[in-house]
């Protein structure tokens, strides 16, 4: 099909079902001198710029893609009429917003999240940390070196994990969460339990990070908006057990987004404000190889949101697939690559199992960024 023909059967399409996916990112200078010069958006704030844009949407039989670039695109717009035009307009406004301060972090530049997991089953590093004592040593050696949260977990999620009680859950995540934020950790609680969101919560956690996006436990979204608790929804397909054996998607990066938007707006409506919100697609959570690198591919559609975005693809499986490192422990350089290739996709947060080697590469990205000038 022709670019015209795509434009055509985009143009005809509920305008609520679009989206934009930012194409010819800038950084630095670069993205400041585009910027000043009118050829390109800023992207969540002033860090990065885009020059043009690709409109996505899921139609009957498949998805549709095309790019533009910016004054064409909103050249476009303008002639499929006001919906689409008024479409558009709302989702550059979304792509251009800096990001507001989160959980006390300004997202200003890419903050790194510590894994600390007190369980004897996690895929990465299952049993390392089972122990609350080794546990709270990790922690504080996360944020000596340069973590700016640490997320606490007490229960596996990884493919084929059976669930624990919130009771086991709660007794392995309390004396971790409360000495790590006695000693000035800014710590998330990775649980999908509302009573160990509450129970971490009053121990000093600030932030809850969810896989199931506030929708596992029907009391979670009343406890992080009493509590007035920063959020990650994260998007998964399914649930840990069965996760993998068959997952399907007509367009896996448009499909996540949907699932995102409609849940960011699920919160909003339970008095979770959008700047308590971040989002995360969930790498490896319902999702085959192919999957993973095409959102991974397109990260940048997810700021189409308007929140903050998190990526989790420290060890993940997928970077065995595609180099072949079976054990966990042996991905470092795929993850330090995924990991730089979310930075410059404008991701907000890392979250990470090599706190230390993340912290290096990213300041040699950016020692690299900023001598362009």
């Amino acid at each position: 099909m022709s670019p015209d023909a795509v434009l055509t059967r985009l143009a005809r399409l509920p305008a609520a079902r679009l989206w934009l996916r930012p194409l010819a990112l800038l950084s630095g200078p670069d993205a400041a001198a585009a910027i000043a010069a009118a050829r390109a958006h800023p992207l969540a704030g002033d860090a990065l710029a885009f020059g043009a844009a690709e409109v996505l949407a899921l139609g009957e039989g498949g998805y549709l893609a095309a790019a533009l670039p910016l004054p064409a695109l909103r050249g476009w717009a303008e002639a499929a009429g006001r919906a689409v035009a008024d479409r558009i307009a709302e989702l550059l406004a979304a792509l251009a917003a800096p990001r507001a301060v989160w959980a006390g972090l300004p997202l200003d530049r890419p903050r790194i999240m510590g894994v600390v997991n007190v369980t004897p089953d996690s895929f990465s590093d299952g049993g390392d940390f089972a122990d609350p004592a080794r546990a709270i040593a990790a922690g504080r050696a996360m944020l000596a070196a340069g973590a700016d949260i640490i997320d606490v977990g007490g229960e596996s999620t990884r493919p084929g994990a059976a669930p624990i009680t919130p009771e086991e859950e709660r007794r392995r995540v309390e004396p971790v969460v409360e000495a790590l934020a006695a000693a000035g950790a800014l710590v998330s609680i990775d649980t999908r339990h509302a009573s160990v969101m509450a129970a971490a919560l009053a121990r000093g956690a600030r932030i809850v990070n969810d896989v199931t996006a506030l929708t596992g436990d029907p009391a979670a979204r009343a406890t992080a908006a009493k509590a007035g608790a920063a959020v990650v929804l994260m998007h998964m397909q399914g649930e840990p057990r069965t996760m993998q054996r068959d997952p399907s998607y007509v367009s896996a990066p448009i499909e996540v987004t949907e699932y995102l938007a409609a849940r960011i707006a699920d919160c909003l409506a339970a008095g979770i404000a959008r700047d308590r919100i971040v989002v995360d697609p969930g790498i490896g959570f319902g999702k085959t190889l192919e999957h993973n690198l095409d959102i991974l591919a397109r990260l940048a559609l997810l700021h189409g949101l308007g929140c903050g975005v998190l990526l989790g693809a420290s060890r993940k499986s997928f970077i065995g697939g595609v180099t072949g490192a079976a054990v966990p422990k042996e991905r470092l350089p795929g993850s330090l690559a995924a990991a730089l290739y979310g930075v410059a996709q404008g991701v907000h947060i890392l979250r990470v199992h090599d706190v230390a080697e993340t912290r290096q590469a990213l300041a040699v990205w950016r020692g690299i960024a900023e001598a362009r000038r």
